[in-house]
Order: C-alpha cells, then structure tokens, then sequence
C-alpha cells in the first residue's frame, strides 16, 4: 500500500509501526456514567479537580522544553485553565446534565466556535479535543491517552497529534512521524521540525495501517509504504542515515558551491533555545519570538522584566552576530489576558500583532523600551520587526518608534497587501521578513488545519512564491535585506529556491540549519536560479517540487 501524504521534513525511515492511543477506554467512561454527584457545586469541583491536573502537566511539560514546544504547550494549559470553558459546564451542569456530557457539550461549542473563526483558531481544535481526552481520563481515573514510549525505534502513526504529544518525542525512539490530519504548518509539523524528526501530514489512510507494521517514510516526497521489500527499504534508510551524519558535520557558514554567501539564522524563543541556537553554525538570530514571556501572565511584565529576559536571548549570541526581535505576536491562537480583544468573530482576521498597538500604544512602547535597554546592557546588535503590518502608513510609524530607540526597523511580511506593497515597505524601513505560513495562508484563504486543503497552505504554491520573488525583487532593488523565517525556510529543497528567487537570509529551527546549509553548498547560484523558475512555473506543491528537484539533479 502507498499512501501519498504532505511532506514536513526530510529524511527516509524504516521501521514498525506504534499507533498512538487517542481515546479513553469506552468501559471506564462507562463505568463512570453510575457515578452520582450531590449536586452541581460538587459535579464542578471534580471538574475544576481534572482541568487544574491537566493544565498542571502542561505546564510542567512546558518547563522540561523549549522553544516552538514550550509556547504551545503554555498556550494548551492556559485553554484548558479557560474560565469560557467552566462556565459552560457550570451552565450544563446547572441545567440538570451530568458531568461528562456537560463537558462534551461546552467542547463541542468552542470547537464549533474556533473552527468558524478559521485560521490560526481552527487549529486550536486539535488542541481542544486533547484537552477533552485528558480532563475525561482523570474523571473516570484512567491515564491521560498519549503517544505510547517505543520499546524500540519506530515509525509513529497517529490520526492527528496534539502538540503536548509531539513535543515530547524522543528522536531516538520514535524514527518519523505520520499523520492522517494536519498541514504543513500545523503546530505538529513545526515541532517535528525543531526535533528533526522527518515527518509526513496529511497522510489520508494512513488510520488503516496495523500495529506492528513496517513501514518505509520518505519525509521528502511524503509517499508512505507498507508491504515494501525489506533489503531495499533497509538500504534506503541506511543510506539516508549516511547523509545525515555527513550533514551533521556542516559547519558553515552557508555558501552556494559558486561562493555566493547566504545569511542562515535561527529561530529562538527563549533562553535555553537561544543558548542551543548559539552553538549552531549561524550567524545570528533571525525571529526572536518575544511573545513566549508573555503567556498564560494575568498582567503585563514591566520594562524591566522584559529587558532582563531579552538581555540574556541576546547576550547568548554576544557581539559580532546580530539578532531579530519580533514584537508581540498575541492575538488569534495565542490569546494573551492583558492585550488580546475578546469576543472577535474572527480573531485570525482580527486584533493581532502591531494592531494590539493601534488603540493601546503603550503596550508596543514599552516593550520597545526593553528591547533598546536589553540591546544596550549586552552590546548585541539587534533589528526589530512587528508581526501583521498591511500598510506603508504602519510600517512608518513603526519604523520612526524603533528609530527613536537607535534600534534598527523592519517589518513582517505576512499579508499580501504587504507583498504587493514591499517596493514601498522598503522606503519607510531597513529589511523585510517573510513569514510563509500566515502569508501561505492568507494568500490561500485556507485554514492551517483543514486537512482537506494541505495543498492549499503549502509555501510550494506557485501564488505564495510569486509574491516571495515579488518582496525579493523589491530587496534587491532597495539594496536591503529580505529574509524568510517562516517554515519554508527549514525546507533544504525550497531553500534553494528561495535563494534563487534573491532572498538574503534564511532562519529556522536549529535543527534544521545544517541540512539547509549543506544543501546549498551542494549548488551553484545559477543552479538556484533554474530552480526558482522551475517552481514558479509548475501548476502546484507536488509538481513544483518534482520540477525542482529534476533541475538540481
């Protein structure tokens, strides 16, 4: 059997099959169903009991990770600590409905609500069902369902996985990763991609493979096999273990085989990821995700705190490399208490990014104000970026705040008004930044998570690339810098379309840096050229990469 799925990361794997465990045993819920409670009040404590305990492990998993993980995981115990959620079971469980189909009503509701929303929120479902198994599981006192620890190294199958699942894989046990739901940029794909698992979603069929079945993975055409003759499934997978290892000495810094020198960066989020990304071979940091200190926080951290945090990201990377702070990325999937709006209609459309700002200033002033006194105190150069900007008119006015610091501006280039617009963009600011998956999914119209429409948010499509060369060719005649740092740039085969496209810089997870590098050292820049035009020129995902990989070849 082939199965033909969405490919995340790169790399061949060969090995039996582990399901993971997505439901709670059928018999305790039903056991559970003759529990009696002596009235709604006590109902509600045993459910504020369960949710604390679940939003208790989140955390605690959040602390023993980092980076893309850590953030997910935060957001996860803040969702199932949500104060919307108890007052729906609260109202069922008033109205005379027991516990557990109270909680199934009140999880039905918001998962009805975010998937309308679409966008950033529809992805959250994923994250509200799990939360769901989980709060049931210590009701009716069984184990959390999850993803089962292999005895032996093994391909793991899963109808979809929750990010608590993902973000604690262990690469050495777990050889890669499928899907049967999920995107290219589902918060899955971007965890499996800072652990180098590779990973195919998306993979329809994928449910009817058995247990214990051996299965081959190629995380670069995302074909899945079962039934595939052993010594040769072994040999590809040995030869791609080879591969890797000689892509794991690459030590930089990035370069075509004609010499042509490409700016690779990391993507960090916090100390402990920054002080990993430092000993990578890059040459600084190219999104620092600074929303991370502000999550599941009642109140906003004062400059202070904020600078203390940033100075030590940025004293991670000392003089010599420089780093890109991104200001508050909150509203849609990442909701914070003390800025995001409540009760949008559709937050992923809505108040997120600089426009928290528009109606609360302050809030982007100070946290300007500690970036600048985190920049001076480490001596770090640092540029600064705002996330969801749409017009000139914002880009400008955010330029001059950043100006006022001695700090260096740039803007995101996530919705396509700014694509159409970057020749402009460029005269009011000093760099561009790509941001593939919002403007994948803007451009598309297509939620993240709709399974149904992966080849919708994929950044191989010919119109998201057109508007990448688009913002490229507005950088080179600007003569200013245009990077990428959405997860398009962790994709060693885009990558090189990307460079031949012009753009300047590239910034992903650490993981995925020496595979990009090596990858690029391997070409010339007419070689990236060919690409770039081949991929423009393809009709979709799965022919623009066939087509680029036939002019690398």
């Amino acid at each position: 059997m082939k199965i033909q799925g969405t490919p995340v990361v790169p790399g061949v794997a060969y090995g039996p099959a582990v399901l993971a465990r997505e439901e709670v045993p059928a018999a305790a819920i039903e056991a559970f169903a003759s529990v009696t409670f002596p009235d709604a009040a006590a109902a509600l404590s045993a459910y504020d009991d369960a949710a604390a305990a679940v939003a208790d492990g989140f955390a605690a998993k959040a602390m023993s990770v980092s980076g893309a993980a850590a953030e997910v995981l935060a957001a996860s115990a803040g969702l199932a600590r949500d104060k919307g959620m108890r007052s729906l079971v609260r109202k069922q469980l008033n109205a005379g409905e027991q516990l557990l189909p109270s909680l199934q009503i009140a999880v039905e509701h918001f998962a009805g609500m975010f998937t309308q929303m679409g966008g950033l929120m529809a992805e959250r479902v994923t994250d509200l069902r799990d939360i769901e198994r989980r709060i049931t599981a210590r009701l009716v006192g069984v184990a959390e369902p999850g993803v089962p620890v292999p005895v032996d190294p093994s391909v793991l199958l899963a109808k979809d996985l929750a990010p608590s699942d993902t973000a604690l894989l262990d690469p050495s046990l777990v050889l890669a990763l499928v899907t049967g739901l999920g995107g290219p940029t589902s918060h899955t794909a971007i965890i499996a991609r800072q652990l180098g698992i590779p990973c195919v979603v998306g993979a329809t069929g994928a449910g009817r493979i058995a247990d214990g079945t051996w299965v081959l993975v190629d995380g670069t055409t995302g074909l899945v096999v079962t039934g595939a003759d052993p010594e040769e499934s072994r040999t590809l997978a040995a030869d791609d273990a080879v591969r890797r290892d000689a892509i794991a000495g690459w030590s930089g810094p990035a370069a075509t085989a004609d010499g042509v020198h490409v700016k690779l960066l990391a993507n960090v989020a916090d100390v402990p990821t920054a002080q990993t990304a430092a000993h990578a071979p890059v040459e600084g940091v190219g999104l620092f995700r600074t929303e991370l200190s502000f999550l599941n926080r009642a109140d906003e951290p004062s400059v202070e705190e904020q600078a203390a945090i940033y100075a030590d990201v940025l004293a991670a990377f000392g003089q010599g490399r420089h780093v890109v702070a991104r200001t508050l990325d909150a509203g849609s999937d990442k909701p914070i208490g003390f800025a995001t709006h409540k009760g949008e209609e559709n937050p992923a459309l809505g108040v997120r990014g600089l426009r928290l700002s528009f109606d609360n200033p302050d809030l982007l002033d100070r946290q300007l104000d500690a970036i600048a006194s985190a920049s001076a105190s480490s001596g770090v150069e640092t540029w600064v970026m705002a996330p969801m900007v749409a017009t000139v008119a914002e880009a400008g006015e955010f330029a001059a705040k950043v100006r006022e610091r001695g700090l260096k501006p740039g803007v995101m280039i996530e919705v396509p008004s700014a694509a159409l617009q970057a020749a402009r963009m460029l005269e009011v600011v000093d760099f561009l930044s790509i941001g593939t998956n919002d403007l994948t999914q803007y451009t598309m119209a297509a939620d993240r998570m709709a399974t149904d429409l992966a080849h919708l948010t994929d950044a191989w499509q010919p119109a998201v690339l057109q508007l990448i060369a688009m913002t490229a060719a507005a950088g080179v005649t600007a003569r200013k810098p245009v990077g990428v740092c959405g997860e398009a740039a962790a994709d060693p085969l885009l990558a090189c379309v990307l460079v031949g496209l012009g753009i300047t810089s590239l910034s992903m997870a650490p993981a995925a840096v020496r595979p990009v590098g090596a990858q690029l050292g391997r070409v010339t820049m007419a070689d990236c050229r060919r690409a770039a035009e081949a991929a423009l020129a393809a009709l979709d995902p799965e022919a623009a990469r066939i087509a680029v990989r036939d002019a690398l070849a």
